[in-house]
């Protein structure tokens, strides 16, 4: 007999078959389907960061960039590596002309958002698996078997993410950042299933930190090789031994990948990390990005505490670890801590075996009443816009983008009553019925999310794209800047370049300078973007013709000016 201080430490679950039930695949796919969908289709697309991948990606397609040296009107990106930009522009080019480039520019990343929540099933399947992770047998038999324990618990993990809040939006856009999503979940799915398929494990981690240093994010590459390096190390299981050379080798590619981005002036090693931190916006950060799965994180934790060096919680510890130092040290920037959500999901599905049911119906019932006023909402303000009542409100929700324009859509508000019968039935279901379901304190959180991203983008999707896409800014500036002229906006960035080519047709150039711009011969229309309620500057051989902006909230100033005496060619 072993010396207790050898014997593995006691699991903190207690489960029993019933308990174990797996969530039905057709409700599993309907929940990623209502997530992932959403968004998908009739919208242009959006400022900030989204249009301005989407710009260079679709300057890629059109031929007017090197795909080695991208590009919009001169301008390079000044991160998100080279990746991203070709897996958008190839696709853009491949479904030419058959397909809407904005639309065909979101079909790989809804595809790499899918992929990131299988990877995030497969990877807590795994390390369910394990023996650590077992729940102790019962003194008269009717424990979990492990398989169905597994899947039980990597439903938990599905839904947990789904519910994240931090990934509604972020996930939903062509941004590097999805990319750099996709490789940290390759390698937490290659560190979690080393042991039970070697192979497909191996392929994970020597695509994830390279996919990383590629989309621009080579220094939290290394920091989650090192992670995982560290994990192989420390662990006492053979498996992890052997893959400590894959995690290596994933490593070492991510730094020459790097080094070589770097070399030919794109955006490979650099560091952003903040000159001020400001704790009160980084803990408000925190408590909404990753909410629910951070406090289920940190009671499983303390529950598993004496499991800590163990796979199934040193791996999703270690990779939460990087993506909240890396946010932190960043000066709470949310699209770094993005790569924390996937484990943290992974963790808090650990904790659902420990859950307490007072706990459990406290998330169930803080769901139903937050979720439910929040569709409520969102079903007053689309009632508003479309009868004008009650009256207040839509004068409230109209004024957020003056002058646009309400639309009816027969299929979106079908989609919308559907959603939300969904949901009534969902909480019937949760709160009239006694379920043993491991997974079951996570449904109405999930669904809650889901329902809530279905409604926007459905009943408010015209409102919200009107005042977060440059169309309309567009519309208004056009009639005074003739298509001819090569328009020169220096200064400008990225997203309104982008707008002007896409949406207006013209060609620009932004990398020059205010005098040179002013001096140049080619250019017949400038284009400056100056602040809200700022005067327009003057630029000696140029007068003003028009002065207009987006008049939302986060709105810029565009001011377009034409050249004394002549046009430009």
């Amino acid at each position: 007999m072993k010396p207790a201080s050898t014997l593995p430490p006691a699991s903190p679950a207690l489960v029993t078959q019933k308990a174990a039930q797996r969530l039905p695949r057709l409700a599993l796919l309907l929940f990623c389907a209502a997530y992932v969908l959403p968004g998908l289709l009739g919208r242009d697309p959006w400022k900030n960061e989204d249009i301005a991948a989407f710009g260079h990606m679709w300057s890629l397609a059109l031929g007017q960039a090197s795909w080695l040296h991208p590009h919009v009107g001169g301008v390079v990106p000044q991160s998100g590596g080279i990746l991203p930009y070709w897996l958008g522009g190839g696709v853009i080019a491949v479904l030419s002309p058959w397909v809407d480039p904005a639309v065909a520019a979101r079909l790989p990343f809804a595809a790499l958002l899918t992929g990131i929540l299988a990877l995030t099933w497969y990877a807590t399947y795994e390390l369910a698996r394990t023996d650590a992770a077992q729940p102790l047998p019962l003194a008269f038999g009717g424990e979990a078997s492990p398989q169905d324990y597994a899947r039980a618990v990597a439903d938990g993990a599905l839904l947990a993410l789904i519910a994240s809040l931090g990934l509604l939006q972020l996930g939903h856009e062509t941004t590097p950042e999805l990319l750099q999503l996709s490789g940290s979940a390759l390698l937490l799915y290659g560190l979690a299933a080393s042991a039970h398929h070697p192979r497909g494990a191996r392929i994970a981690t020597l695509l994830s930190l390279p996919v990383m240093a590629a989309s621009g994010s080579p220094a939290v590459a290394m920091l989650l090789g090192a992670a995982g390096v560290l994990v192989c190390l420390r662990s006492q299981q053979e498996d992890m031994r052997h893959h400590l050379r894959w995690v290596l080798g994933a490593t070492a590619l991510a730094a020459l990948i790097a080094t070589a981005l770097t070399a030919t002036g794109l955006a490979g090693w650099h560091w952003r990390v903040a000159q001020e931190w400001h704790p009160s916006a980084i803990a408000q950060l925190l408590v909404w990005f990753t909410w629910p799965t951070l406090p289920l994180a940190v009671l499983t934790c303390w529950h598993w505490r004496h499991h800590l060096r163990r796979r199934h919680i040193a791996v999703p510890l270690l990779a939460a670890s990087v993506g909240l130092a890396s946010a932190m040290a960043m000066g709470g920037n949310d699209r770094a801590l993005l790569i924390a959500l996937p484990p943290l999901a992974v963790l808090a599905a650990f904790c659902l075996p420990i859950l307490q049911r007072s706990l459990g119906a406290a998330i169930d019932w803080f769901s139903v009443c937050f979720f439910t006023l929040c569709a409520g909402a969102i079903w007053l303000g689309y009632v508003a816009m479309q009868t004008g009542t009650p009256a207040s409100t839509a004068t409230n929700v109209l004024k957020l983008v003056p002058g646009a324009q309400v639309t009816f859509s027969w299929l979106a508000l079908s989609v919308a009553v559907v959603g939300t019968l969904l949901w009534l039935w969902l909480v019937r279901w949760r709160t009239g019925r006694r379920s043993h379901a491991l997974w079951k304190s996570l449904v109405l959180p999930a669904g809650g999310v889901a329902l809530c991203w279905l409604l926007l983008m459905s009943l408010w999707l015209p409102l919200l794209d009107q005042a977060r896409s440059y169309r309309l800014l567009m519309n208004r500036i056009s009639p005074h800047m003739p298509r001819s002229d090569l328009v020169c906006a220096p200064g400008a960035s990225v997203g309104l370049l982008t707008a002007m080519e896409y949406f207006g047709g013209y060609r620009v150039q932004g990398t020059q300078g205010p005098g040179r711009a002013g001096e140049s011969a080619r250019c017949g229309t400038l284009v400056l973007r100056i602040q809200p309620k700022s005067r327009a500057p003057h630029v000696p051989g140029w007068h003003t013709v028009a002065q207009y902006n987006q008049r939302t909230r986060n709105s810029e100033l565009i001011v377009v000016y034409r050249r004394n005496g002549g046009h430009g060619h």
